[in-house]
């Protein structure tokens, strides 16, 4: 297994915590979760056509990671 093999699991492991940590916290309502899953899916659907596309998968969803780690955490990480 690759490290773009690793890259990719803790990117979809990332987006499945985070989407349950959101949902149990409250602060992604059903709005927030359809878009992220709807991102999600039309990412995996729309890569597909692109000839470099799957392999861009995982990237882009590292940015929807990103993006719900500022919607959940509302843009403040502290890391200490």
């Amino acid at each position: 297994m690759g490290s773009s093999a690793v890259a990719s699991w803790i990117a979809h492991v990332g987006f499945c915590v985070l989407l349950a940590l959101g949902w149990m916290s409250g602060e992604l309502r059903i709005r927030g979760t359809f878009i992220a899953l709807s991102s999600w899916l039309a990412a995996y659907i729309g890569l597909s056509f692109l000839s470099y596309g799957p392999s861009l998968f995982p990237a882009c969803v590292a940015v929807i990671d990103i993006a719900l780690v500022f919607v959940i955490f509302k843009g403040d990480v502290h890391i200490t």
